[in-house]
């Protein structure tokens, strides 16, 4: 029995022996590459900047229709809050004339085509003036400069009852202090 025990350590020291690793030189680094753009390219900037304090001599930028203000609606998909990848220079635009108009207030409307409930729509016209409010405030805009307020279905942009009217009716509007 005693030979067998014997023959079993040296088995299992054996195995753990050959188990066992040497440690290995540390792992280097990958090598960094350094690109510089190709002759007679220019390199574009990753996020478009707005510039809205450029405008003429007596032209509002907030109703000029050159300019991104004039434009004060963000549509949303069916059921959805959540701001689309194509409204966010619009945001960015309205929070940076916020910003650099201390006075500025923001009214914020948020608005659902006539499906579903009264209460649902007016908690989802809700939560989309919410999200434009964040949006705005997370850019910089003043928490006391915009009020966000839900109308639910009551204030349609269109009167039809179909898709083309919905999707119009799905929206967030932005009004400036004295449109409102």
């Amino acid at each position: 029995m005693r030979a067998i025990a014997i023959a079993f350590l040296a088995a299992a020291a054996a195995f753990l022996a050959a188990c066992s690793t040497s440690p290995t030189d540390e792992q280097k680094g990958a090598g960094v590459e350094e690109r510089k753009p190709a002759v007679g390219t220019v390199e574009q900037p990753r996020v478009a900047t707005v510039d809205v304090t450029k405008s003429q001599p007596g032209v509002n930028l907030l109703t000029d229709p050159s300019s991104i203000l004039s434009k004060r609606s963000i549509y949303y998909d069916f059921d959805k809050f959540d701001i689309k990848d194509e409204y966010r220079p619009l945001v960015e635009a309205h929070a940076k004339y916020l910003r650099e108009n201390s006075g500025a207030k923001m009214l914020i409307q948020g608005n659902t085509d006539e499906r579903g409930s009264r209460e649902y729509n007016v908690a989802l016209g809700q939560r989309r003036a919410d999200g434009v409010k964040k949006a705005l405030t997370l850019l910089g805009a003043k928490e006391s400069q915009v009020e966000a307020v839900s109308l639910g279905e009551e204030k349609p942009k269109s009167e039809g009852h179909d898709e083309s009217a919905w999707s119009q009716n799905r929206r967030s509007d932005m009004l400036y202090n004295g449109e409102f």
